[in-house]
């Protein structure tokens, strides 16, 4: 299985400190290639993985306002695009943009919908709702007017995030400072239990942060620490008496209140979104419906087992089973009849040129797959290999090539071809000849069989040497 992961490219993947989606894609990327599949993942030159890494942005462009954020994106994107008949799927991360790239590959294509930053964008993805598979990260963010593939909770590395079964002492918010995530609320709310209270996160609206956070801020009871990466965010929270959640939006799914309850700190949240999925009131925490019964929750948090939410999370929200997950729906979608008509159990063939009197082929064999024993009888080939080393078999002779080398395939020759190396091999195939279509095909009894045809008529013919003719047709000469 190959699969292209398109990631995001405000941040780095993973990001060094804010990048939810960003978070997402790296977990899902290293746990497939830790299961043995083959991933490539498409993201910013900085990003780190154990899987191939393609990137035509260097850096994020949140991180460097010398990168111009629309005219990578196309770049991006369109880089996926242009190879994507090298993967059996391609799973975009992106939003909605690269639905409309879909035209220029014939490789399935699913969208993890991080959630609708407005209705205006239901257009883009109503129009490719029959071509595309989407997943939902919660029931709660689905629309009614698309089909879903799978509901998938993200999962978070429990191995980041340490147990600590004392309650802390201080209130903790963590997130985006913008009015959707409720930092004003917070500040309330510390104020009316007179709490010590930490805000962490990117500072998203600088108005909102100037006009209800910073007057705020003493330096003893309440506290703003800016954007905290890995190494600071699993003491930050686990040291918290409670992560306060007072979100004034339905929240999609809420990566903050999943890692909070892995380190054991319970949440309270406004009933909005994806909480009720996330969060087990009166066990890993509370729902709420305004600010008054989130104060009257903090004094109750104390009654809660720490231990019962790092179990939630460990039971519902781990790594490992959003990739098991992922796994699942990818094999549902590639599995899926008359997807890739170009595709094969060796590779895939991409026709570049069709005229009467010759045709211009592309071939991509993936490793240590072959192209079976076959002849023509009207046609010649000529064999370019663009990248990867290969071993042409001619009449029984063989004969290495590698990038840069070509060969020439004669009429009435039995011929084969087998990728020797680790990485895909990849070939120009120029016919020219009496005719050049796919029935001047004669084919010996192996994996990937062919038989002659004349006129649309199977023709059994004398045995290729120390093989049987096979008895139907598997498909064209490549």
């Amino acid at each position: 299985m190959k699969i292209a992961m398109l990631s995001p490219i405000a941040w780095r993947t993973p990001p060094r400190h804010y990048g939810p989606w960003e978070t997402v894609v790296s977990l899902l990327t290293e746990g497939l290639v830790d299961r043995g599949i083959d991933v490539t993942l498409f993201a910013t030159g900085d990003s780190h993985t154990k899987g191939r890494l393609v990137s035509i942005c260097p850096k994020g462009y949140e991180e460097d306002p010398r990168i111009l954020p629309k005219l990578y994106e196309c770049l991006h994107i369109s880089e996926v695009f242009e190879r994507g008949e090298q993967f059996d799927l391609i799973h975009n991360h992106f939003d909605y943009l690269p639905l409309t790239y879909m035209g220029m590959t014939s490789t399935p294509v699913l969208t993890t919908i991080h959630g609708f930053s407005s209705p205006g964008i239901l257009p883009v993805y109503k129009k490719y709702n029959e071509k595309a598979f989407y997943v939902a990260i919660s029931e709660a963010d689905k629309c009614a007017d698309l089909d879903y593939i799978a509901t998938i909770h993200h999962g978070v590395d429990l191995r980041q995030f340490t147990f600590r079964s004392g309650h802390g002492e201080y209130l903790l918010f963590f997130g985006r400072i913008h009015p959707d995530k409720g930092a004003r609320e917070c500040i309330e709310v510390a104020r009316k239990t007179a709490r010590k209270l930490i805000l962490a996160g990117i500072i998203q609206d600088l108005d909102y942060f100037d006009a209800h956070v910073r007057p705020y801020l003493d330096g003893q009871r309440i506290f703003y620490v800016g954007s905290v990466g890995p190494d600071i965010r699993d003491e930050l929270l686990g040291g918290a008496y409670a992560l306060l959640h007072p979100i004034n939006f339905d929240e999609p799914f809420g990566l903050s209140v999943v890692e909070a309850m892995a380190c054991g700190t319970p949440v309270i949240a406004v009933n909005r979104g994806s909480m009720p999925e996330v969060i087990v009131d009166g066990v890993t925490g509370f729902l709420v419906h305004n600010m008054d019964e989130m104060v009257e929750s903090v004094a109750k948090v104390s009654e809660l087992d720490r231990l019962q939410c790092r179990k939630h999370v460990e039971k519902r929200f781990s790594a490992e089973r959003m990739v098991q997950d992922y796994i699942t729906v990818y094999n549902r979608i590639i599995q899926q009849p008359n997807k890739r008509k170009n595709h094969r159990p060796w590779g895939f063939r991409e026709t570049l040129s069709d005229s009467s009197d010759h045709k211009v082929v592309r071939i991509t064999v993936h490793p240590a797959q072959y192209l079976s024993h076959h002849r023509h009888s009207r046609r010649v080939e000529h064999w370019y290999v663009i990248s990867g080393k290969a071993v042409v078999t001619l009449d029984g002779k063989n004969v290495e090539l590698t990038s840069g080398q070509a060969i020439d395939i004669p009429m009435q020759t039995w011929h084969s071809l087998r990728n020797l190396g680790q990485e895909d091999l990849v070939l120009i195939e120029v016919q020219t000849g009496h005719e050049c279509a796919n029935d001047d095909i004669e084919g010996a009894d192996d994996d990937h069989c062919r038989v002659q045809r004349t006129d649309h008529q199977t023709v059994r013919e004398e045995p290729y040497p120390d093989q049987a003719r096979c008895a139907v047709s598997c498909g064209d000469s490549a």
